[in-house]
């Protein structure tokens, strides 16, 4: 790094956007601004929610005590984009436009992240710097074999937190002495949501869809399923979609079967000897080790070393039992909780820095179907 730089890193949830400032590496501020969820409900669109969330925002900034007339950057996480590759992607007159345009629209999905970017173009018009939108969550570097599917209705898409993963990945490579794009990496993300991803090349080319159920089960999410069992609950007259889906999703997993999301409470219900807690969660561990091991096929063995990652990557127990699993595969790399506001700076700071080249946003999903291949 050749330059001094002041950074907000932006990251909108349901109900509170997380707010921290960066001077270069140096977390100098940390916020996470509650916005009362009763007033939220009653806007309409997700872009609405814009003036009260800047209120709030604003509050909690000024009285921060941390000056802000001479911010460089804003990094943000935005959602809600058509497909595209993975980078930073700065926003400017003529500059990606599109981009914004798209997160106002909701143009991919509909969630509160869609605002990062315009509480990032709100803040610049009243204090200056540039606008940056780091490893957006709808990045997708799949290999086409990992796309096809058994049903020729759809295909696979990549949902796998691309901006935990990269960083990681940056993170390791750096301690290394090497490039990320020199490296074939796997790393699981261990939170609410799981995701175990392969990495060659830097492109995240292989990794499980955690949002639409693929993969390990998960805190809150049921991850593979049986199809037949599935299909026959679906017209069993039990359920709802919605609440189908809610279980598959919010409901599901470690939550489902033990009463509990909390990793901190189910390791106390592995330690007190608890057999079906037990059982349940190591059934968890050994899904993830399959997963691993999937990648590491996916990498033809290059392994260069497996990185765990988020909250759960704190508990040694399963970090030990992971790795009793897939440590013949590569070195494991225990990188424990999420830098995702890091890795918003850090982004930000490549590309001003001229370590990393800025991306173009076409708006053109990177991938629809495989019409071109059929005669």
């Amino acid at each position: 790094m050749t330059g001094d730089y002041k950074v907000i890193s932006i990251n909108p949830g349901s109900t509170s956007t997380k707010v921290a400032v960066f001077r270069n590496a140096d977390n100098i501020l940390s916020v996470n601004v509650k916005h009362d969820a009763e007033r939220l409900n009653e806007f309409k669109e997700i872009r609405d929610q814009l003036p009260f969330r800047m209120e709030t925002i604003q509050a909690e900034l000024d009285k921060s005590g941390v000056g802000l007339s001479d911010i460089d950057a804003y990094a943000a996480i935005s959602g809600g984009l058509a497909s595209c590759d993975g980078g930073v992607y700065e926003i400017g007159p003529g500059q990606n436009e599109l981009l914004l345009q798209h997160a106002r629209e909701c143009f991919s999905v509909k969630h509160p992240n869609t605002l990062g970017a315009q509480i990032a173009v709100e803040l610049q018009k009243k204090y200056g710097g540039r606008v940056f939108i780091v490893n957006p969550p709808d990045i997708d570097e799949l290999d086409e074999v990992e796309r096809v599917t058994g049903f020729r209705d759809f295909f696979r898409q990549s949902k796998g937190h691309p901006l935990n993963q990269k960083e990681n990945c940056i993170r390791y490579a750096q301690s290394k002495g090497k490039k990320y794009e020199d490296m074939n990496l796997i790393v699981c993300h261990l939170g609410g949501g799981v995701t175990v991803g392969a990495h060659r090349g830097g492109r995240l080319f292989c990794v499980n869809d955690a949002v639409n159920g693929d993969g390990p089960m998960a805190p809150t999410r049921a991850g593979w399923l049986p199809a037949i069992d599935l299909v026959k609950l679906c017209f069993s007259g039990k359920y709802t979609e919605r609440e189908l889906y809610d279980r598959i999703t919010k409901n599901g997993g470690l939550a489902e079967h033990l009463g509990t999301s909390d990793g901190y409470e189910i390791e106390m219900m592995v330690r007190r000897g608890e057999k079906y807690a037990t059982l349940v969660y190591d059934a968890f561990i050994y899904q993830i080790a399959k997963a691993v091991g999937g990648c590491a096929a996916a990498l033809r063995g290059g392994v260069d070393a497996i990185i765990l990652t988020g909250g759960m990557a704190r508990d040694e127990y399963l970090v030990e039992k992971l790795s009793s699993y897939v440590s013949w595969i590569a070195p494991i790399s225990v990188q424990a909780g999420e830098f995702e506001m890091e890795a918003l700076a850090a982004g930000a700071i490549r590309v001003m820095d001229g370590q990393e080249e800025g991306k173009t946003y076409t708006g053109q999903p990177v991938f629809e179907s495989f019409d071109y291949l059929k005669n």
